[in-house]
C-alpha cells in the first residue's frame, strides 16, 4: 500500500520538454484530461508547448455527444484551436491534418476494457505517425480497474475486427494506455516513433481511488468507477434486445427487458454463486436508447468484492443463463449495415460464445486460456509493479 498520489504523465511535461522544443503539437483528448488540480491537459500544453491542433475521439472534446453519433471538426470556442474529429468521416487522421503536426500526444482516460473505443482511436493516430513519420507521445493514466485482472476471449480479428475490437486482445486487458501503446507498437506492428510519459507512484493493483485523482466522466454512460467493474460483465448486452441501463442513471451496473420478471432473475443469476457480485432485483424505466418509456424487470449488478468479482465469467454466465432460459424472448439485434456482423458478434468476437455451441463450462474454460495467453504476452509491455 501507498500513501503517495500518483503523478499523471501530463504532470511531467516539464521533465521532457526536450522532447517538445520546436515542434508542433497535437493532442487527443475530452474532459478526463486533466491533471490532479483539474487544470486541463489542453491548457498545460498551451502554455508549455506550441499546441496547434486538437483531436477528438467518440463522444466529443467535451464528452457532450452520445455513443455512436458521429461528429465533424470546428474550432473550439475556449482555446481558438482546431478540433479535428477522429470520430466522423474518417478515424485516421489524413495526410493533410498530420502535415499540420510534428507530434501527435494523447492524454485521456480509459476504462481497462477491449469494447472502449479510445483505444483504437490511439493505435489509429499511432498508425497515421508511422505512416507520415511523426512522433507519437501517450501522457499515461491509470486503468481504473486495476491492472492486476487479466480476463476475456481474444478476438478474432480475421472475422469480427471493428472500432469496439481491431487487436486479437481480451476484454479485460489489464494495461494501462502507454502500455497498450507499446503493444500495438510493437507486437502487432504499427512502428511508430512511441514515447510514453509513465506515471509515478502507480501500481499495478491499485484501484482507482487508490491513486487519489480525481475522476472525471470518460464517456455520457460511464459515469462512475463502479460503472468500469461493471462494462466489462454488460457490455455484450449491447448488441441484443437485453436493454444495458443506457436511459437510466446507472447504465452498465443493470440488465434488463420488459418481458422479464426481476425476482426470478435475481434469483437464477445468485444461484450460479459468482465471486464478488450479488444480483438484486431490480426494475426500471429508461428514458432513451432500448424500451423507452417501458418498464423493464432485471438485476443490479452488486460488486460486493472488487478483487474477486471476475467480469468476463460473470459476463458469459448471465448472457448463457439469459439466451438459453429466456430463448423464446432473447435475441441478437440486427448488424447496423446489411451482410455485416452484428454489435454482438463484434464485442463476442468468437464463434463459440456467438453460436453457443459449447456448454457454458466449456466457454468458461476458454476465457481462462485465452485470458493466461493474452497475460504471457503482454507482460513484456508492462511499465508498472
Amino acid at each position: 500500500m501507498t500513501n503517495k498520489k500518483t503523478i499523471l504523465g501530463i504532470e511531467r511535461v516539464d521533465e521532457f520538454t526536450s522532447i517538445f522544443t520546436g515542434k508542433r503539437i497535437g493532442l487527443i483528448t475530452n474532459p478526463t484530461g486533466i491533471d490532479s488540480n483539474f487544470k486541463s491537459s489542453v491548457d498545460i500544453l498551451k502554455e508549455k508547448t506550441n499546441l496547434v491542433a486538437l483531436f477528438s475521439p467518440e463522444h466529443g472534446l467535451r464528452a457532450n455527444i452520445q455513443a455512436g453519433e458521429h461528429l465533424e471538426s470546428y474550432v473550439d470556442d475556449e482555446t481558438g484551436i482546431m478540433v479535428y474529429s477522429l470520430y466522423g468521416s474518417t478515424r485516421k487522421p489524413s495526410k493533410e491534418i498530420m502535415d499540420k503536426i510534428d507530434i501527435m500526444s494523447i492524454d485521456i482516460q480509459d476504462c481497462g476494457s477491449r469494447y472502449y473505443t479510445f483505444i483504437y482511436t490511439m493505435a489509429y493516430c499511432m498508425q497515421a505517425c508511422a505512416e507520415y513519420n511523426k512522433e507519437f507521445i501517450v501522457f499515461d493514466r491509470p486503468n481504473p480497474i486495476n491492472c492486476e485482472k487479466v480476463e476475456g476471449n481474444k478476438l478474432n480479428i480475421e472475422k469480427y475486427r471493428s472500432f469496439v475490437g481491431y487487436y486479437p486482445i481480451v476484454q479485460r486487458h489489464g494495461m494501462t494506455m502507454g502500455e497498450l501503446a507499446r503493444l500495438f507498437n510493437e507486437e502487432y506492428q504499427i512502428n511508430c516513433h512511441l514515447t510514453v510519459i509513465p506515471m509515478l507512484n502507480y501500481e499495478r493493483w491499485m484501484d482507482f481511488e487508490d491513486t487519489k485523482l480525481p475522476w472525471v466522466t470518460p464517456t455520457p454512460n460511464l459515469p462512475k468507477v463502479d460503472t468500469a467493474y461493471a462494462y466489462n460483465a454488460t457490455c455484450i448486452f449491447e448488441g441484443t434486445n437485453i436493454s444495458e441501463g443506457r436511459g437510466t442513471t446507472t447504465p452498465f451496473e443493470l440488465i434488463g427487458a420488459p418481458w422479464i420478471k426481476a425476482e426470478r432473475l435475481a434469483e437464477e443469476l445468485n444461484s450460479y454463486n459468482l465471486k464478488g457480485v450479488h444480483f438484486r432485483p431490480q426494475y426500471f424505466t429508461p428514458t432513451f436508447s432500448k424500451y423507452m418509456n417501458q418498464v423493464c424487470g432485471g438485476v443490479f449488478v452488486h460488486i460486493t468484492n472488487r478483487k474477486a468479482f471476475e467480469a468476463l465469467k460473470t459476463s458469459w454466465t448471465m448472457l448463457y443463463h439469459i439466451r438459453t432460459k429466456y430463448k423464446d424472448n432473447f435475441a441478437i439485434n440486427k448488424p447496423y449495415t446489411e451482410g455485416r456482423p452484428t454489435l454482438f458478434h463484434f464485442e463476442a468476437g468468437d464463434d463459440t460464445v456467438i453460436e453457443n455451441s459449447i456448454p457454458l463450462s466449456k466457454q468458461l474454460e476458454q476465457l481462462e486460456l485465452d485470458a493466461k495467453d493474452f497475460y504471457n504476452i503482454s507482460k513484456k509491455y508492462y511499465l508498472y509493479k
